[in-house]
């Protein structure tokens, strides 16, 4: 290999070390084709069936390992289990990564988060991280050290990376798609810019 080849391979894997759990999805090693609302969907207006959803799929995937990329049980990232609970309870097909998960939804003040609401933290100086929303002040996500998990916006760490909220809302009860770059004039969800 030339040198310039090797320098730009060397700034492709940095830049993939550096992004964190803003990752795209990669091959798994078990995956979920084909990735269907069930017919008993949630429109996240129902706050109580929000609660049941999470809870439920919480108690599925729990402890599930993190895998950077991963989208399966095998192994799963924290957008990649944001994208996988936003399109099997809610029907709604959110982007992959957590930067773009980020541009979707309309801000909400931490005193105001409901269930179902997708919560960011800055967890370095140029990595993310993406949870939802349960109720009491807990959300669920794919930790990197512990896998899928609940924990608290009042945890010692968590308090301090937390960046902001988004709310996410369907005004149908068919499944949303979500474009990887958002139209800001859809008329099934709202959609703003951080």
């Amino acid at each position: 290999m030339n040198t310039i080849v090797k320098m730009n391979l060397v700034n492709v894997l940095m830049v993939l070390y550096v992004v964190g759990c803003q990752s795209a999805p990669r091959h798994a090693t078990n995956p979920i084709v084909g990735i269907h609302a069930s017919t008993t969907t949630v429109t996240l207006s129902n706050e109580n069936a929000v609660k049941r959803s999470l809870y439920a799929q919480l108690e599925e995937w729990n402890d599930v390992e993190y895998d950077y990329g991963g989208l399966s049980k095998d192994g799963v990232d924290c957008s990649g289990f944001v994208f996988l609970t936003y399109q099997s309870h809610f029907g709604v097909r959110l982007p992959r990564t957590t930067a773009q998960q980020s541009h979707v939804g309309r801000p909400v003040a931490q005193h105001q988060l409901r269930p179902g609401d997708l919560v960011f933290f800055k967890t370095g100086r140029s990595t993310r991280h993406v949870g939802i929303y349960v109720e009491g002040r807990q959300f669920i996500h794919a930790s990197k050290s512990r896998g899928v998990m609940i924990s608290s916006l009042d945890d010692v760490y968590w308090s301090k990376k937390y960046w902001k909220a988004k709310r996410v809302e369907t005004h149908s009860s068919s499944t949303t798609y979500i474009p990887e770059h958002p139209i800001h004039n859809s008329a099934n969800v709202g959609l703003a810019r951080s």
